[in-house]
Order: structure tokens, then sequence, then C-alpha cells
């Protein structure tokens, strides 16, 4: 090949080039869970994909988006309830972009601003109720915190699906006063019921008292079965007592002979 030949070739294969060049800026491929949002000289033309499809190059500007589920923790923060009791909370969040246009259009950054506002509802909605409600109705505040935070989100097109309170840590000084809190509680209901049994106890045994006040031959009928009981001890010695009913009965009958 002469040089005047090669020559003649050049543009066409600088040409080529910069075809192949456009072409491969004009092509773009979005995956399944990604959406592709098109602006055309600044002005927002919608969102595309999955699939492919083409745009014209140093017009139009695509920006991705993605879909999946995003997993967020959110830093451990520092609240005063509102008992005036300081405690170290953590979460964490999941949320998803449920409309790409609103997530590149009305927020920078749909993830950070996310994580702002998922720290700052965490301080204000804990801040508003007691130590006791954090620690035992956790799955209430879960709820409160999933609607404040989506509601936020909302117009940026970000869907928040769950938030969950990961870790409450206490001070130390606190702990052991929950301890010892939770130590005179059990105390206090073992006296309860300690008490309640007593109680029962003392109705039974006026109950019986009674039934052998009207009937004596129920207490005669006792005394047998308590010698029964002893009985079958291997004891060497055995203590019979005589109840004053069963001596007065043979008091009784003595006197009546002697007359």
């Amino acid at each position: 090949m002469s040089e005047e030949t090669l020559t003649n070739l050049i543009p066409f294969i600088v040409v080529a080039i910069i075809v192949l060049i456009i072409i491969s800026m004009s092509v773009k491929i979005v995956t399944e869970y990604e959406r592709g949002v098109i602006f055309r000289l600044g002005r927002l033309i919608g969102a595309k994909g999955p699939g492919l499809f083409l745009i014209i190059p140093f017009v139009d500007r695509m920006v991705k988006v993605d879909l999946r589920v995003v997993t967020m923790d959110v830093p451990q923060q520092e609240v005063i309830t509102r008992d005036n009791v300081t405690v170290r909370v953590n979460a964490v969040v999941y949320f998803r972009v449920v409309d790409a246009e609103a997530a590149v259009v009305k927020v920078l950054d749909h993830i950070r601003a996310t994580s702002q506002i998922s720290q700052t509802t965490l301080r204000n909605v804990l801040g508003q109720g007691e130590l006791d409600e954090l620690l035992t109705q956790r799955e209430k505040l879960n709820q409160r915190l999933q609607q404040i935070i989506d509601q936020h989100t909302d117009p940026w097109g970000v869907k928040v699906s769950v938030v969950e309170i990961k870790e409450v840590e206490l001070a130390d000084t606190m702990k052991r006063s929950m301890a010892a809190q939770a130590e005179a509680e059990r105390t206090r209901r073992a006296k309860i019921i300690h008490a309640e049994g007593e109680l029962q106890a003392s109705e039974k045994l006026a109950q019986a008292g009674s039934v052998m006040a009207r009937e004596p031959i129920t207490l005669q009928l006792r005394y047998l079965q308590t010698l029964t009981e002893i009985a079958t001890e291997r004891n060497s010695t055995l203590i019979f007592p005589l109840p004053i009913d069963l001596i007065s009965m043979f008091l009784k009958k003595s006197e009546g002979d002697s007359k």
C-alpha cells in the first residue's frame, strides 16, 4: 500500500473511530434493578429501563438510580429521655427508591438525606418518651419512627419500609439502679404471693374448724388418721395424744355406771 493510499484512508479511519465513539456513547444498558433518568439539555425527559436504549451524545445525560433495598445503620445517638435519663441508641433503616425521577431531581443525595433525617428523628422521638417505654415498647417506637421518616422521605421518592432500634446503652449507675429496682420488685411479689398463700390456708383451716365444731365425729376420724400415719413410721417410742372429747365420753360413761 502506497503512502498516497494510506494518506487517503486516514480521514476514513478517523471518521470511523469518531462514529464508534458516538455509538458507544449513544448506547446505554440499564439492568433490571436500575433506572436511567434522562436529561436533555438540562431538562428532565424521564426514566428509562431496564434494557438497552439510545441517547443523543453531548445532548442527553443519564443518571442511574439503584432501586434495590438499602440497609443503612444509623450511628449511635445520645438521647435524653423525658425522665432525664441519658442513653445511647443506634438503629437500622431499610429503604428503597420507588420514584427514580424524584430521587434525582428533588434531593442531591437521597441516601445521605435519609441518613440525616433518620438520626434527627431518632433523637426527637425517643426524647419524648420515658426510659421504661424505650425498654418495654420498642415495637411501638419502631413503627412510629418508620412512619415519621417515611413521611419526610416520600417527596424524594424514597420508601422507608422498616426501622429497628438495635441497641440501648445505659450508664453503669443506671444499670445498677435498675437491677436493684428489679430485685426489690421480685421481693415484693414473693411477699405478696406468700401472704396470699397464708390467707388461703387460714381460710381453709377456718372452714375445717367450723366443720369439726359442727360434727365432733370428724375430729375422731382425724385422730385415727393421725395415728395411722404415726404407725407407718419406724419409731421406737409412740406418743398417743388423747382428745379431751374422747376422755370426756369415758368419764360420762363411768359416772353413769356409778349411779
